[in-house]
């Protein structure tokens, strides 16, 4: 094969990759964005205390008449309660409903961060076919690193549902200050430790990454195990910064924006951890700040 014809396809191939990821990431925000629209506009989603209701009380575009028990769903309240399960406590559908927006905001958030691990990866695979050696295909590679943030999701949701049964978390304001202080503070600190350097490292550098986990596979079982340890690897690097949700509300869209953001530029930036440690002293200056104004 040419090496002119050899360019043309690998150039092809980011073309692909990149508008597949594009495409995939935009319909995962359209969803979570219409999520947020809908928990925002619910009279519960939007209720000082969760678990909470006032007989008599009126809220916005509905009047809620004296319930016969705490909890009780009320009628033309479905989307409000399939939004905020905490009113009535979780069901399994209440689970998997919010474990499927978990995911899917991780897929929007995370999958634009991996492209160059995955451009790379097609790259190498084209000019090892090219050769007589294909690799597996670059999506079995990108199936595995989303099956880690799929686990992710998993704690994620379970962690909101431990917090809003306990009332102590609302989707759209997060936990209470003192305890948002302590989160942010945690999420600081974590940004200065070695662990995240490594992490970062692994996230920064997807060649070395790969040679140093034993080079790309051949077979679609290996090639997805590759692409999970990479995952992990970027949920060591990113998980303190995903739990900032919680303590800035986990449907704050203009947060979940930003972190996605400063995640993707964290990447980008090359070898230096500058903005790692000036991102960890702003979160423990601002975790500080909500424990002393509390």
């Amino acid at each position: 094969m040419s090496t002119s014809r050899l360019e043309l396809m690998l150039r092809r191939d980011r073309a692909v990759i990149l508008g597949a990821i594009a495409a995939v990431a935009t319909l995962a925000w359209v969803y979570v964005i219409w999520f947020a629209a809908n928990m925002g506009a619910s009279p519960i989603a939007g209720a000082d205390m969760p678990g909470m209701t006032i007989p008599g009380t009126t809220m916005p575009g509905m009047t809620m008449p004296s319930p016969e028990m705490p909890g009780m769903a009320m009628p033309g309240m479905e989307m409000g309660t399939a939004l905020a399960p905490a009113l009535r406590g979780w069901s399994v559908g209440d689970f998997a409903f919010m474990f499927a927006m978990w995911t899917i905001m991780m897929v929007g958030m995370m999958l634009p961060s991996v492209a160059p691990m995955l451009l790379i990866y097609a790259g190498v695979a084209r000019q090892a076919g090219s050769r007589g050696k294909p690799f597996a295909a670059t999506a079995w590679f990108a199936t595995g690193y989303l099956l880690a943030w799929t686990a992710f999701s998993m704690l994620a949701t379970s962690a909101q549902w431990a917090l809003e049964s306990a009332l102590l978390l609302t989707p759209m304001t997060g936990i209470s200050p003192a305890l948002g202080g302590i989160v942010l503070i945690v999420a600081g600190v974590y940004q200065c430790t070695l662990l995240k350097d490594v992490c970062l490292s692994a996230c920064q550098s997807p060649l070395q990454f790969i040679m140093r986990h034993g080079g790309f596979r051949p077979d679609p079982l290996s090639a997805m195990n590759l692409g999970a340890e990479h995952g992990i690897y970027c949920i060591g690097c990113c998980w303190a910064l995903m739990a900032i949700l919680f303590a800035v509300g986990i449907m704050n869209l203009l947060w979940v924006a930003a972190i996605a953001a400063f995640i993707l530029l964290e990447k980008l930036v090359g070898p230096s951890r500058l903005l790692s440690r000036v991102a960890g002293v702003g979160l423990i200056a601002a975790g500080a700040w909500m424990l002393l104004a509390n």
